[in-house]
């Protein structure tokens, strides 16, 4: 199977500081944002954006790690820092590609259960085959691809690739 790249090192990271900059604009007066990312490049894609905001906002910017299983979205969603940190805050629920939206869908039902100040989304690849109403409020790049392919996205150190299989 053949892989085109559809996002280089160089476009993740513009898209990177881009969607730091709209959450920035959505959260001008608050003090603190949650970054929540769905393990593992949820993840990783969450403190991208964490040092980006970092660089170009006073907002303090605190990651919370989401673990669920995704094949199984009902089964126990855990994460790393306490509900008590992010109740009534500024939360950005952070993955990598909106494929169905089963993912985020059950992500963001796991929130539900704290009263938040605000609930954002945001993904570096809409795919645009959602199956639950659920969208991504800051997004990389929306792409129309059938339901066959396949996006898949590599962090490495100092390098990230966006490939379509």
């Amino acid at each position: 199977m053949s892989q085109s790249i559809i996002l280089n090192n160089q476009q993740i990271n513009h898209k990177i500081k881009r969607i730091a900059f709209q959450i920035y604009e959505n959260n001008i007066n608050e003090k603190e944002v949650i970054l929540a990312g769905i393990a593992s490049n949820g993840y990783i894609f969450a403190q991208k954006l964490k040092k980006a905001l970092e660089a170009i906002s006073p907002i303090k910017v605190t990651l919370c790690e989401i673990s669920m299983h995704k094949k199984k979205p009902l089964e126990k969603i855990e994460t790393s820092i306490d509900s008590s940190s992010y109740k009534h805050k500024s939360l950005v629920l952070v993955d990598d590609v909106l494929n169905s939206g089963t993912t985020l869908i059950y992500a963001a039902r796991h929130f539900l259960d704290v009263p938040l100040k605000q609930f954002k989304t945001a993904v570096l690849v809409n795919r645009n085959h959602k199956k639950y109403p659920i969208k991504a409020d800051f997004k990389g790049i929306s792409l129309s691809t059938s339901l066959q392919e396949h996006i898949t996205v590599e962090f490495h150190k100092n390098n990230a690739t966006a490939f379509l299989n």
